[in-house]
């Protein structure tokens, strides 16, 4: 059977506060001829805590700010069904969320004062 699901790899961005849930991605099959009979479904790692879809559009949302240092990445897995009978359109695939890293983690130095000299027209990587 040849595969008819559509998409690119999804990111989020870490620790998002927006006032709406933050947009991933949209899902799609080409069995969807856009007549609303295809019902997508999202199971896995935070699916409907963490992750919704619409199931009539595909398009795929995070509910909460997520933190890359805690959870990098989330594997779901996402399927196309017929929306009166319930039977698959599509295997079942799966795919990852990545968690794209923002500087949120400010520089901690254990002394207060550092002091350091490169002598003048010194090579790359010279240490003293």
């Amino acid at each position: 059977m040849k595969r008819g699901w559509v998409w690119n790899q999804f990111f989020v961005l870490e620790e998002y506060m927006g006032s709406e849930p933050q947009y991933v991605g949209k899902l799609h099959s080409d069995m969807d001829h856009g007549q609303d009979a295809v019902k997508y479904t999202l199971s896995g790692e935070g699916a409907g805590s963490i992750f919704t879809i619409d199931q009539l559009t595909g398009d795929i949302h995070a509910l909460v700010g997520l933190d890359r240092e805690e959870h990098s990445f989330y594997t779901l897995k996402a399927q196309a069904v017929d929306i009166h009978t319930n039977v698959p359109l599509e295997p079942e695939s799966e795919f990852m969320i990545k968690v794209q890293d923002i500087n949120d983690n400010e520089p901690r130095f254990p002394d207060k004062s550092y002091y350091a000299s490169v002598p003048e027209m010194s090579p790359t990587g010279k240490t003293q």
